[in-house]
């Protein structure tokens, strides 16, 4: 395993005591809600004897008028408190859901690099929607449904055992062959349900792909082959889903036929006994709604098994997700203040690689940059320079040597810290979705207006601001796509400036800027660069001659740091590579 995994985190807990663990800062509502239930189905149960009693007056030539005033209340409680204690428990089963998206949003944000590279996007979405939504029904069905329907079956057992044990008797037997049929279900119930719920990540992962590339998807022609790959992941997800509903159907079917063979055995049976006089018609009567207030707690039951199933298999994938490796957590860190003294950075025999079964990046790389002016670093396709500034932000770590930062391995520093202290402009200059405000201030929110008109003028934004509809208000599009790619690196870069960085990282910051643009941003950088270190990966001569010194690497190894003058006379790599216009090339 590589360093920057870290230890594998213990063992996963058993799905029911995660779903407790969400549920528990909830538990009174959930408490309230289940009494609501108990009450609403304490109502039912006095139904049938309210009946009897009806239907005893009846044949005794008695009043009837308090009977029926008993059963228009209890079914008018019967709907009131059912219709309360429904609303408790959905409204704590959507708090449930709403706590495990929090958890699981925060465990996301906090990943480590690695961890994303081998994980599917699409899959990660799927289980912060798809997977935490479905707690939703576990704990109103699952847990609830399962208190309330044992405990109604119990008593409804019991009112049923007053009126005849010898009916009693029959219908458990009924029952319990049911129950027989329907645990042989419920593993196979609990294995198509996570296959369904791991081929909905599938397909989302699938789309995802497919619309964060749309527009390559478009130019390469790839709309059929795109298409049939999405539906081939919706027809896998479709069959593993139907194969879910149909055990799940099986074993709600089987509570359902043993309901209706018992009230059949009960009438004959009952039938026989009313004619031997064993009982009166008033008890058969009584009795044979018992049978049908027991296919409710019955359906009950049989739909918790079914649902804590399903949402066991749902815990486990947002388990997964909380399984892999995160950063260490900490406060934000401040930004640096302004006038702070510039970084001083080193490497020293820095080895690494992406992955355990991936081949060596850097083979020992080492090299000062004191602080304050311009650092270039140039080479091949390959040659690790950019993996240079992702060891830096400590996206991954180095499998072996050290990084000082101000003297101090990076390791010792807070991350949070670490990053604050650094401005960073990724090589595809990255924009979110929102407004164009809410992206220059992603990494600076407390920057105030004066400071933002500046950063504005200096990365050459403030006319483009200035012709945008909404201005500084203007929505830019998923990642930007509003904007043109010289735009989108402005915008970068401006969003890196504001934050005062003491060592700002630019990757290719100029690859897709015009003439005129990238002057005025190579005279921002060589402006940066008198006040705090500055860091380029550059392939323009232009960038290049105006560093103060430069690094060729060249297969993962430094083979030569100097100006310019320097290397060309002294390096055959870098003499060629400005022979061949590569660094002019922009590529």
């Amino acid at each position: 395993m590589a360093p920057e995994d870290g230890p594998l985190p213990p063992a996963a807990p058993a799905p029911w005591r995660v779903l407790l663990g969400y549920i528990r800062p909830y538990r009174l509502w959930l408490l309230l809600g289940g009494l609501l239930s108990l009450l609403t189905g304490a109502t039912g149960l006095v139904l049938p004897l309210a009946a009897k009693q009806l239907v005893d007056n009846l044949g005794a030539e008695r009043a009837v008028t308090g009977a029926v005033l008993l059963m228009t209340v209890l079914v008018i409680a019967n709907a009131a408190i059912g219709a309360l204690g429904s609303y408790v428990l959905r409204r704590t089963a959507e708090s449930v859901v709403l706590t495990a998206r929090r958890r699981l949003v925060s465990h996301l944000l906090r990943l480590r690099v690695p961890a994303v590279d081998h994980t599917e996007p699409g899959d990660l979405m799927s289980r912060v929607t798809a997977d935490t939504t479905l707690l939703r029904s576990v704990t109103t069905d699952s847990l609830v449904g399962a208190v309330t329907g044992a405990l109604t079956l119990l008593a409804t057992v019991a009112m049923m055992g007053v009126l005849d044990p010898v009916l009693l008797a029959v219908t458990l037997g009924v029952l319990a062959f049911a129950g027989a049929v329907i645990g042989f279900l419920v593993p196979r119930i609990n294995r198509a349900s996570k296959r369904a719920q791991e081929s909905v990540g599938l397909m989302g992962a699938a789309l995802e792909r497919m619309l964060g590339n749309l527009r390559t998807v478009k130019a390469s022609g790839a709309e059929h082959r795109e298409e049939a790959a999405i539906h081939r992941a919706a027809h896998d997800s479709w069959r593993a889903s139907v194969r879910a509903a149909k055990w799940a159907a099986l074993a709600g079917n089987t509570a359902g036929l043993a309901s209706q063979i018992a009230f059949l055995t009960v009438l004959a049976v009952g039938g026989a006994r009313v004619a031997s006089g064993a009982i009166d018609i008033g008890t058969l009567i009584a009795f044979l709604m018992y049978v049908f207030y027991l296919m409710p707690p019955v359906n009950e039951l049989v739909g918790a098994v079914t649902e804590y199933q399903v949402g066991a298999a749902a815990v486990t994938r947002i388990q997964e997700a909380h399984r892999l490796p995160t950063e260490p957590q900490g406060p934000p860190a401040e930004l640096p203040a302004p006038g702070s003294p510039p970084a001083e950075l080193a490497f020293h025999d820095v080895h690494f690689r992406y992955g355990p079964d991936l081949p060596q990046v850097h083979h020992g790389v080492s090299f000062t940059v004191p602080p304050r002016g311009m650092t270039a670093f140039v080479g091949p396709s390959g040659a690790g320079k950019t993996t240079v500034f992702s060891l830096i932000e400590r996206f991954y770590e180095p499998t072996e040597g050290r990084i000082l930062l101000d003297g101090q391995d990076i390791r010792q520093w807070d991350i949070p810290g670490l990053r604050a202290a650094i401005g960073y402009v990724e090589q595809d200059a990255p924009v979110l979705s929102g407004s164009l405000r809410e992206n220059l201030l992603l990494g600076a929110p407390g920057a105030d207006d004066g400071e933002l008109r500046r950063v504005l003028r200096t990365t050459r934004l403030d006319g483009l601001v200035a012709r945008l509809p909404s201005g500084l208000d203007t929505l830019v599009g998923h990642r930007g796509t509003k904007l043109s790619g010289g735009e989108r690196q402005r915008v970068a870069i401006a969003r890196a400036l504001l934050r005062r960085p003491r060592l700002l990282l630019l990757d290719e910051a100029t690859s897709q800027l015009d003439a005129v643009n990238e002057a005025a941003l190579r005279d921002t950088v060589a402006d940066a660069a008198r006040t705090t270190t500055v860091l380029v990966v550059a392939h323009r001569l232009s960038t290049v001659t105006m560093a103060d010194r430069i690094v060729v690497m060249d297969t993962g190894r430094v083979r030569a740091i100097g100006t310019h003058a320097d290397l060309v006379a002294a390096d055959p790599l870098y003499a060629e590579l400005v022979a061949t216009q590569f660094i002019n090339s922009g590529n």
